[in-house]
């Protein structure tokens, strides 16, 4: 088999690596930054199974019917199941490789999170992201001694080689020697979410821009659900993002308030008592947006872990409590803490089937580029999950010859830069700023369709900018497919609200959201599901 082309080295990448070098297949690894810096670093709450060790009768099937709910039937029923019930065996080998998830008199304990009545998420303290790259880099570390692995660090996917209808290896550029090589092979997309579509508004770093799957688009690679953006409720302002109040601290017994009449409302608790602060993020975040709005009420909205047992702290959360001091200088412990939501998970993506095959044989993608387990939201949990165990899927079907491909034996060689046509050079902040401006304004956590309109008449106008560069263009075709999809759904579901659709329409849109360019222009159409 050819050597398999990985564009990111996260978790799904370093998934996806791993499984293949298990199996005497070799990998390159090609990313912008080395592992220690991918997003998934960043996680933190933790990870989802249903290994049922808090007595609580948990199982795959519960977790199944929490994962569907979450993201209101806008999953694949086939892949959430693979997901849910692989998930247990995928948290046992992490910490067979070394992941020290939280123990009481040696037994993993797990907590709860949002949108889950069982306590399913394994975790290490608010680090679990950091806990699981360590264990699965070292872990990758030894099958790149063996030659399995090969890492190609600060390169830049530029685009997809395609020829007769097939993915025939990927040109990636050196952002040192700026020497451009064509790598032949299958390749899986592992490139992470849109945050560079939403500069200093999203918790994701900065190196996740975007561009891949920009450019896959443009090339005619189908996305699909790419109106649902998930805004984490509690979040903060630092310099150019905004930083993640983990929901394990509402998980351990945080608590949202606003100030009414000069008291504490706990407005989460009253309005939903069966799980409060633990409802679904889309649920928290449009109740928070509500709340600030009333005329009785203050406008901002506080989390309150006041009351919190000091071995919590201690034992549990202590990653976030330095973070508040370092960056607010509050003690979460002893005042109330500022939040307000953030965009933080892209439930859309490039659009793959159960085995995580794209529409362009030889191309698969997994973790956040990919849109598959979440439907309409995701649950806190379920994207480290889905990262791991979809980049393993991907590398699987590879090697049952899921794809047959008929890749051409191509040399590997440098070509000069100017041979090929994208430019993977830095994107102007002014117009990256316009762009997100535009798409702020109409996919924000409320939206109608006047808001819509007015941006994507400002995104057409970018377009029709002749001296545009093609990776802008690219970039400015994924907007407009993001703004044709949120307008092209008239119901509102999961992150996706719509003022002027405020009911749920099951009957007409209970189906995936697909988007397509063909020749420069953006169809949107919809897919029924299972």
């Amino acid at each position: 088999m050819d050597t398999i082309n990985i564009i990111g080295a996260g978790l799904a990448g370093l998934s996806a690596a791993v499984t293949l070098a298990e199996n005497g297949v070799s990998s390159r690894l090609i990313s912008s930054q080395p592992s220690e810096r991918s997003q998934s670093v960043l996680a933190e709450g933790g990870i989802n199974a249903a290994l049922d060790l808090m007595g609580e009768q948990d199982s795959p099937a519960l977790h199944f019917e929490d994962t569907m709910k979450g993201g209101v039937y806008l999953a694949d029923p086939e892949a959430v199941r693979n997901l849910t019930e692989n998930a247990p065996r995928i948290v046992r080998k992490l910490a067979a490789l070394g992941v020290p998830f939280q123990t009481e008199n040696g037994q993993m304990i797990q907590r709860y999170f949002g949108g889950q009545k069982k306590r399913r998420t394994a975790y290490a303290k608010t680090g679990t992201g950091k806990m699981l790259m360590t264990a699965l880099t070292d872990y990758a570390r030894k099958f790149e001694a063996d030659g399995l692995i090969h890492r190609l660090h600060h390169h830049d996917f530029v685009k997809a080689d395609i020829r007769d209808g097939i993915l025939r290896g990927v040109y990636v550029r050196d952002r040192y020697t700026e020497e451009t090589a064509l790598h032949s092979g299958p390749a899986i997309a592992c490139a992470g979410g849109l945050n560079g579509f939403f500069p200093g508004r999203t918790t994701g770093t900065t190196q996740n821009t975007g561009h891949v799957q920009a450019v896959l688009f443009s090339q005619g690679v189908r996305m699909a659900n790419l109106e649902f953006i998930q805004y984490h409720p509690t979040t903060f302002g630092i310099s150019g993002k905004r930083c993640l109040v983990s929901e394990a601290a509402r998980g351990e017994g945080g608590r949202l308030c606003v100030l009414r009449g000069g008291e504490k409302w706990y407005f989460m608790e009253e309005l939903y008592p069966e799980l409060g602060n633990l409802m679904p993020r889309d649920v928290v975040s449009r109740e928070m947006y509500r709340v600030v709005r009333r005329p009785d009420c203050g406008d901002q909205v506080f989390l309150d872990m006041t009351a919190l047992d000091p071995s919590v702290w201690r034992t549990k959360l202590s990653d976030l409590r330095e973070e508040c001091m370092h960056y607010l200088r509050i003690d979460p412990a002893s005042a109330l803490l500022p939040v307000e939501p953030g965009i933080h998970y892209f439930m859309g993506g490039i659009d793959v089937d159960a085995r995580h095959r794209t529409s362009l044989p030889g191309l698969y993608a997994a973790g956040e580029c990919a849109c598959q387990y979440h439907g309409a939201n995701r649950l806190g949990g379920n994207s480290m999950l889905g990262a791991v165990f979809g980049g393993e899927t991907a590398a699987r079907d590879l090697l049952d010859g899921g794809f047959d491909g008929g890749c051409l034996s191509l040399s590997t060689g440098c070509l000069s830069p100017t041979s090929v046509s994208l430019s993977t050079g830095c994107l102007s902040p002014i117009s990256a700023e316009k762009l997100s401006s535009f798409l702020c304004s109409a996919l924000g956590i409320l939206r109608t369709e006047e808001g819509i309109r007015q941006s994507l008449e400002g995104v057409g106008e970018m377009l029709r900018d002749e001296a545009l560069t093609e990776d802008f263009r690219a970039r400015l075709l994924l907007g407009e497919a993001m703004l044709r999809s949120a307008s092209a759904r008239r119901e509102s579901r999961g992150a996706h609200t719509r003022e002027d659709y405020p009911e749920r329409d099951d009957r007409a849109f209970r189906k995936t959201t697909l988007a397509e360019c063909r020749d420069g222009s953006v169809t949107i159409s919809f897919r029924d599901l299972p």
